[in-house]
């Protein structure tokens, strides 16, 4: 049942209830209740409504009566407001309806209708089955949100009311008790539904209360957002059960469950009496589990919550028409009914039905379809679905071409987009670099481990057990096998590598530059070319015009100004026609919030070309004039493939088929070969233009681009359209004949200073091994001039040509070329290529192009943009785009990495990888923190591999093999790797840069892993060597001196080590054995320290780079390493761990010596760096890592 009383603020009334609804409602009022109520208070300005029934024209009520009625039906709907604002939609509610239906029908009878010829109240009839909504949807129509509706059947529009009040609108669904299963939301059956596509553009701001021009009330909006919530979608819930499941069983915490089930087992049944040790250990292996576990949900959280608030910081705006005022808001802050203007590079906010377009509007809807193919807009539908039809602009699509205006009809989860975002419950992430490094890794030490816990497992079988049966037992060798698994897994390394990932995407921040993932940070640093676009990237995208001519005059803006003679009445023809030119061929307009204010401080909507125009032309003569006394009535806006934008003006009756007046800007080489005519300066007339005037015209655009101008040429011409005009055949007629012949009104010249930054930044990607390209739609002499000026061209002579490259050709030598990362490879010279030429290139020109060391490709298109990111990404490179257009988007998006200017488009924005909040050369600090990240996590596994796998692994293999007594313990093993080390380690991703990354070459991501063989080196053959020999040592060194035992009595002992070897009882033997393994663990945490040092430092010297001065302090390091000798103290002395663990109080000088040792380690890694500074080339430095 939908009971209505609409308003019209003229004092009409019109009834929108379904009154003759065929619906017969009967009421049980113990069983039938209402399921969902959905209430909405309109306010309309309406312009059409729904009939009431005849019966209401014999005899209106009283205007008391009417009064009486809407006050009964506004309690009414605050009672179901009420309601609704708890859990409307959110749940079934019971409720007894009876008092509902009956204020409705008593507001009914008020209006003069028997309310039993259309509805029967029972008490004991049951609901029947066209009490149901769907029985009468089809005489139905969408209201505001696809949600409620109205009868629009048998519509009378002469009825009316003289009533003043407000719409009202209850809505009441009915539901059974016994539903079979839940009710499937069906995205398509439900916008099939949907018919704001087929309503006319009248009608559609009728039923919204709207005008084109007027747009929502604030209040109106206010109420519809507080109704239909804002305008963002809903984010999907975290699948918490899957998350908990990874952070507890994946990457190491795999295998170490099977530590646990061997302890356990290991604990009972496999020893009698049960080992309390085992059981220990299997609980303290669930606790590290349990704590990386839980500081992984931690980090993700923490660095989830740095991603988001990254995210939002990046713009959503849109223009919107509210009270008449045209203003920027937030896209979360759309209403339903809001009138938005879109217009190229915008991204659609909403769900909108397009009621004006400029004929030639285009939409990337691939982020919903997948399809490539750009769709057409216009205001009129073909019979088609709401999602199929050309006059709906789908939120989170992209503008690619034209503008439009339209209503919002849909918002945040109830449009296409939320409802597809609704139903995507699982979304594959691509793992990022880093972690395939990571993963590697992990790939590496696992199998490493297997193969060791299989070889003692065999060598236990097939030797051990049948030769030195007493030596070693199933428990025994079980606690060895896993004694080898915690060895040779880094418990320690997920933390750290999770920990330097959240602390870069602070940094990064924290400099302005915002990545929407953390790839994109660690990508920066392999990156070898940057390809960046001129205007608002490398330029500051605020245009001035300081040049004005003709084909036979040329001044600066100034000139021009005192030729119009100020006030234009003592103004030649000529100036006036191009004055009028450039304001009635102009995309931009001022933003209503800023139309008050001086002209330089007003804001500008539309591109910064054509805001520079406007200010120009505002500044002299009498613009507003010039555009109320011209009616548009047609426009096609500037767009990178035509490079020229058109706009046509009536001169009498357009149901006539008048003469219009036709205006054409753009570039001066597109437009010149349709000229046929100019406007002299001179003569102040119309001249025939001729091949010499062509040669002066195109001599001034020459000169003002060779000093980087931007040129651009104004035309027009008069033209009688043979189409009417909004028809469909009207915009390709136009396209196609109203750009010939066209007469050269004049030139402007345009100048956008280049960033103060850029040429910094320039020199230092340069210095950082990579080049740097310039990719514009620009004329080339132009963008030349501006690569000069910001240092992309260096060499003095003048740039190679295609002609240069041809010839190039035949000096490659056949077969595979080297690889042009190397700058001995490339041509050390300078090219400039446009659009044009870069038509005619071939595989062979590209392997010469992709050579030069400094490029400018001009009048290219978002199609030559694409090309040539894929030609330089064939031949091994990694290639970052910089931009800001909706012509850059395909380019950023195919890029490695894509790099967004934060005041460009929103296609371009949505495309990138990366957005730069600030000043351009913030993109240099990317790349250092890129590479810093690497090196650091490079850091952490050196210091982790040595004491943490190398150390341990050791005494694992010599008591198998050789049958020496443990030397270290797996309860120690645990200790060093999960507790010792990680604080140290932790410190490291602290550390600054060791010397100047930019100096390095970009890493070739291919090559140059995370891992390698030269840390496996540094690491295990170096570092690990001199830790194991040394913690060995001081193992049998006091076995020697406290015990009487000499090292070559441990070797080979096996089962001897029993009662009475070298006269000592089990017990005297266990303890001696407890005590030196914990001399080798607090001397494998002591020698730490000289490893910490050293491995801070992969060239310097701790005398070049200590971390007490201020260049490289980092205090993080002595924290660590204090905290690493407190747990070694905690360990060996506390009673409770020495019974439970078997650990046990190291004499003193055992705490003493190894301080000495590890000023060793130090000593000789700084031995080797010597000799790698000393002997860059030698074989030391060739494998140094």
């Amino acid at each position: 049942m939908n009971v209505g009383v609409a308003a019209h603020k003229d004092g009409k009334f019109r009834a929108q209830a379904p009154i003759q609804s065929p619906a017969i409602i009967g009421i049980n009022e113990d069983l039938a209740q209402i399921r969902q109520i959905h209430c909405c208070l309109t306010t309309p300005c309406l312009k059409r409504f729904s009939p009431l029934p005849n019966k209401l024209t014999s005899g209106r009520p009283p205007v008391q009566t009417r009064k009486k009625t809407v006050d009964g039906c506004g309690n009414m709907f605050q009672t179901a407001k009420r309601i609704s604002t708890n859990d409307l939609m959110k749940s079934d509610f019971e409720i007894s309806w009876r008092r509902c239906a009956k204020s409705a029908v008593r507001a009914v009878s008020a209006m003069g209708v028997n309310p039993a010829d259309d509805l029967e109240l029972g008490t004991e009839k049951p609901l029947t089955a066209k009490t149901r909504f769907e029985d009468v949807r089809e005489d139905l129509h969408p209201v505001s949100d696809g949600l409620a509706f109205n009868d629009t059947s048998n519509a009378n529009q002469n009825l009316s009311l003289a009533i003043g009040f407000r719409t009202l609108s209850i809505h009441l669904t009915e539901t059974q008790h016994d539903n079979s299963g839940p009710v499937k939301d069906d995205v398509v059956n439900f916008f099939e539904q949907l018919t704001f596509h087929t309503v006319s553009v009248q009608k559609l701001c009728g039923m919204f209360g709207i005008t084109p021009d007027g747009g929502l009330d604030n209040v109106v909006a206010a109420r519809n957002i507080q109704r239909d919530g804002k305008n963002v979608l809903v984010q999907a819930k975290p699948k918490y059960i899957w998350k908990l499941l990874k952070y507890i069983f994946g990457d190491f915490c795999s295998i170490l469950w099977v530590g646990v089930i061997i302890f356990f087992i290991c604990w009972k049944p496999l020893s009698d009496p049960p080992s309390p040790t085992n059981l220990a250990l299997a609980i303290l292996v669930i606790l590290v589990i349990v704590s990386q576990a839980s500081f992984s949900a931690f980090q993700d959280w923490s660095t989830g919550r740095i991603m988001n608030s990254i995210l939002d910081l990046l713009p959503s705006e849109c223009i919107v028409i509210r009270e008449g005022n045209t203003s920027h808001i937030p896209a979360a802050d759309l209403a339903v009914g809001d009138v938005v203007l879109l217009s190229v590079g915008n991204k659609v906010p909403a769900d909108i039905r397009l009621i004006e377009t400029s004929g030639d509007v285009r939409f990337d809807r691939a982020v919903l379809t997948g399809e490539s193919e750009e769709v057409e807009g216009n205001i009129d539908s073909l019979g088609e679905t709401f999602l199929e039809a050309p006059n709906i602009a789908l939120m989170g699509t992209h503008v690619t071409n034209g503008h439009a205006k339209g209503v919002v009809v849909l918002t945040g989860s109830r449009t296409v987009m939320g409802r597809i975002s609704k139903l995507t419950n699982k979304t594959k992430v691509k793992p990022t670099l880093i972690q395939q490094e990571i993963s590697r890794f992990i790939r590496i030490i696992i199998s490493l481990t297997v193969i060791l816990a299989l070889s003692i497992l065999i060598v236990w079988l097939a030797w051990l057990r049948r030769d030195h049966r007493t030596y070693m037992n199933v428990v025994g060798m079980l606690n060895n096998v896993m004694g080898c698994v915690v060895a040779f897994i880094p418990e320690g390394m997920p933390i750290a590598v999770t920990l330097t990932l959240s602390l870069v995407a602070r940094r990064m921040k924290n400099i302005s530059v915002l990545p929407k993932s953390l790839a994109t940070v660690e990508t920066l640093g392999c990156v070898t070319i940057v390809c960046s676009d001129k205007t608002g990237t490398l330029t500051q995208n605020k245009m001035t015009v300081i040049s004005a001519g003709f084909v036979d005059a040329a001044y600066d803006a100034q000139q021009f100004k005192d030729a119009l003679g100020g006030d234009g009445s003592k103004s030649q023809s000529a100036a006036r026609q191009l004055h009028m030119a450039a304001v009635l061929c102009n995309g931009a307009s001022w933003d209503g919030a800023t139309a008050d204010l001086p002209l330089e401080e007003r804001q500008v909507n539309g591109d910064a070309t054509d805001g520079a125009v406007l200010r120009f032309v505002e500044s002299f003569g009498d613009a507003p004039a010039v555009r109320a006394s011209n009616a548009q009535i047609f426009q096609i806006p500037f767009n990178s493939r035509n490079k020229w934008m058109l706009t046509m003006y009536s001169r009498g009756d357009q149901e006539k088929l008048a003469e219009s007046l036709v205006f054409v800007k753009g570039a001066p080489d597109v437009l010149l070969p349709k000229c046929t005519s100019y406007w002299s300066a001179v003569t102040n007339d119309i001249q025939p233009f001729t091949p010499e005037a062509k040669d002066k015209l195109v001599a001034t655009q020459e000169k003002w681009s060779r000093g980087g101008q931007r040129v651009i040429l104004l035309c027009m011409r008069h033209y009688t359209p043979y189409a009417a005009v909004g028809s469909n055949d009207f915009g390709p007629e136009v396209t196609q004949n109203a750009i010939e012949g066209l007469t050269i009104v004049g030139l402007l010249g345009l100048m956008d200073p280049p960033r103060p930054e850029s040429s910094h930044t320039v020199k230092e990607c340069r210095r950082a091994g990579i080049r740097f390209f310039m990719v514009t739609g620009d004329f080339g002499l132009t963008a030349a001039a501006i690569g000069r000026q910001i240092g992309i061209i260096t060499t003095h002579a003048e740039p190679d040509s295609l002609l240069d490259v041809t010839k190039l050709m035949g000096e490659l030598p056949e077969g595979p070329l080297p690889s042009c990362r190397d700058p001995a490879n490339r041509i050390q010279r300078s090219l400039v290529l446009e659009g044009k030429d870069i038509i005619q290139l071939r595989e062979r020109h590209w392997d010469v192009v992709t050579r030069y060391e400094e490029i400018v490709f001009a009048r290219t298109t978002p199609e030559q943009k694409l090309s040539i990111v894929n030609a330089f990404q064939t031949r091994d490179n990694i290639v970052a785009v910089t931009g800001d257009g909706v012509n850059d988007a395909p380019a950023l998006k195919a890029a490695d990495v894509g790099v967004a200017v934060v005041s460009g488009s929103d296609v371009a924005i949505e495309a990138a990888d990366l957005v730069l909040m600030g000043n351009f050369d913030s993109i240099i600090g990317g790349i250092r923190r890129g590479r810093l990240v690497f090196q650091n996590l490079q850091k952490v596994i050196a210091y982790l591999l040595p004491a943490g796998s190398w150390s341990e692994i050791w005494p694992v293999l010599l008591n198998v093999y050789l049958g020496v007594p443990l030397p270290l313990s797996s309860f120690l093993m645990i200790i060093i790797c999960c507790f010792t080390d990680l604080a140290p380690c932790l410190s490291l991703i602290m550390e600054k840069e060791e010397f100047d990354l930019l100096t390095l070459p970009p890493r070739h991501h291919r090559k140059d892993h995370l891992i390698n063989f030269k840390i496996y080196a540094q690491a295990y053959l170096f570092i690990g060597v001199l830790e194991t020999v040394t913690a060995h040592s001081m193992f049998f060194f006091y076995m020697w001196k406290h015990a009487g035992i000499p090292p070559s009595a441990l070797f080979l002992a096996f089962e001897k080590y029993t009662d009475g070897f070298y006269g000592y009882t089990q017990d005297e033997l266990n303890h001696f054995n407890a005590v030196g393994q914990c001399v080798y663990f607090v001397t494998v945490v002591m020698l730490q320290w000289g490893n910490l040092l050293s491995v801070r430092n992969k060239r310097l010297s701790i005398l070049q780079a200590d971390p007490i001065r201020a260049k490289r302090r980092n205090p993080w390091i002595v924290v660590g390493a204090l905290l690493a000798f407190c747990i070694a103290i905690f360990v060996t002395e506390e009673p409770g761990l020495q019974r439970l663990f078997g650990t046990a109080s190291v004499p003193i000088e055992f705490w003493l010596i190894p301080l000495p040792l590890a000023l060793g380690i130090l000593m000789m890694d700084e031995i080797r760096k010597l000799l790698v500074r000393v002997f860059p080339k030698g074989p030391i430095a060739r494998i140094a890592w």
